[in-house]
């Protein structure tokens, strides 16, 4: 079992709303400063991609890494939280 930080507990528990692309597990500062230049300034936004790739987590994974520069930890994170998010959600 993967232990979940706060923050991810804070996403997958809370409805989507407007939250910011910060708001994402594993997306800190540097990552969202980097989805926002790109347009990417809300979760839906980073949403809307994951379910753009049908959920595929390997896909997604690859996308945010080479988007954002995230590394791998980060890139997964954000993945769980939105995997998780989307299982409680829709």
């Amino acid at each position: 079992m993967t232990s979940t930080t706060k923050k991810h507990r804070n996403f997958v528990g809370e409805p989507m709303g407007h939250k910011s692309v910060r708001d994402l597990p594993g997306i800190g500062d540097n990552l969202g400063q980097r989805l926002e230049n790109l347009g990417f300034n809300k979760a839906s936004d980073v949403l809307g991609q994951y379910l753009h790739v049908k959920q595929d987590t390997m896909q997604f994974i690859s996308w945010l890494k080479n988007t954002s520069g995230a590394n791998s930890r980060d890139a997964e994170s954000c993945t769980r939280g939105l995997k998780e998010w989307c299982d409680n959600n829709l």
